[in-house]
């Protein structure tokens, strides 16, 4: 069981996740904001979806059509990476969303009217989009795999224009999932750069950061407080960069390569209790993997944590109590005078008084004692010898 201490420590060391996780994802959308990697990723799952990875026909034709090309500015250029995208590739002006619904009608457009944006495509008087003429001049997609799938939708359609949208949507939806786990695989690769590089510059070392707040009651109770106000905001993850790099720096915990090592006089000695490069080698890695899972999961593990804390609390110290058929009520006694003849002496002992669980009352005449009720031992007064009838004492103090 976890005792306050290391719990406290557990919360810490969570908190400052939370914290590292924000500004590396803060960094992590600056970097996008330039290089629309998103925007590209996009774009490289649509030719692999419509089986064009050159965008020689339908992938240049989709691009090109007033349904998608009005989501960005300029004309389609196709990415250079006809493979798997790289981490930092360039989306340029290309869009980095597409809905659903405009992919399925402009591919069932192209089907209908062809690939051209001409006066005879755009005529009143051109073919009207339907599913007979859709299959009647399906050979406008200029792909074979496509046209297959646009055939494939159009049966399970039985005729019905809305259900063939509809398929197609959902098509273009489970491919954009596999595109989502590109886009996400390489934002953690990115963010692990970024934290790495992040533990490296501001010297952010897990391992001796736990056992600063280990051995510092101050620092330690200072963060706890913090990360329980955080939990207690439900906004705290979704600060921006300054607001969470400010939270960080007034932690005040051992960060940095000047005076950060040893903060405010503290006993703290970084020599003393971890030696060797690896610690720090370690300690790094361990933050920039922290990084990769981001500020909302470090959050949410934050106010688990904050909710056991809640609940775990010094147990107070109570008197144990025995069974129910071990405890037995206290017997009532009264006080007897006892005769001071044949030697036995005067004086006043408890006579126990049967019920409420006593013992029996002892036979008359028998001597008893306080605890007579607990050993059980009753004394007959025919049974004691009185003092004249003790025989004399030999011997005495040797000199």
């Amino acid at each position: 069981m976890f005792n306050s201490v290391i719990l406290e420590v557990a919360i810490g060391i969570i908190f400052l996740y939370v914290l590292v996780s924000m500004i590396c994802t803060a960094l992590r959308e600056g970097i996008e904001t330039f290089t629309k990697t998103r925007a590209a990723y996009l774009e490289r799952g649509i030719r692999e979806l419509l089986h064009d990875r050159e965008a020689q026909n339908i992938a240049r034709s989709f691009f090109g059509h007033p349904m998608i090309n009005s989501l960005y500015t300029s004309d389609y250029t196709p990415g250079e990476n006809t493979q798997t995208p790289g981490l930092f590739d360039r989306g340029k002006n290309l869009p980095s969303y597409i809905p659903s619904k405009n992919f399925a009608l402009a591919l069932m457009d192209i089907a209908a009217r062809g690939a051209q944006n001409n006066a005879v495509s755009s005529d009143p008087n051109a073919t009207e989009m339907s599913v007979a003429s859709i299959r009647a001049n399906i050979l406008n997609i200029q792909n074979i795999p496509v046209q297959r799938a646009m055939l494939t939708a159009l049966d399970s359609a039985q005729g019905d224009l809305g259900r063939l949208q509809q398929n197609l949507e959902k098509w273009f939806d489970s491919s954009m999932d596999r595109v989502s786990g590109w886009y996400k695989r390489s934002t953690q690769w990115i963010l692990f750069i970024i934290g790495l590089v992040l533990a490296v510059g501001l010297n952010i070392n897990t391992i001796k950061i736990a056992d600063y707040l280990f051995r510092n009651d101050d620092a330690r109770k200072l963060i706890v407080t913090e990360a329980e106000n955080a939990s207690k905001d439900p906004a705290f993850a979704q600060r921006s960069y300054t607001e969470a790099k400010d939270e960080l720096a007034a932690l005040k915990l051992p960060i940095g390569w000047g005076n950060g090592v040893n903060p405010e006089g503290d006993d703290y000695k970084s020599g003393e209790t971890w030696n060797g490069y690896l610690i720090y080698v370690f300690g790094w890695l361990l933050t920039a993997l922290a990084a990769t899972l981001g500020a909302p999961f470090w959050f949410d593990l934050l106010n688990k944590i904050m909710v056991i804390r809640g609940t775990v609390k010094p147990a107070e110290k109570s008197q144990e109590e025995g069974s129910e058929d071990r405890k037995s009520d206290k017997p009532n006694t009264v006080t007897i005078q006892m005769a001071g003849g044949n030697g036995v002496g005067n004086g006043n002992l408890a006579k126990p008084v049967a019920g409420n669980g006593a013992q029996p009352a002892p036979p008359e005449g028998a001597v008893t004692d306080a605890q007579s009720d607990i050993d059980n031992c009753v004394l007959e007064t025919a049974d004691i010898t009185s003092d004249e009838d003790l025989p004399q004492a030999e011997g005495g103090i040797s000199k």
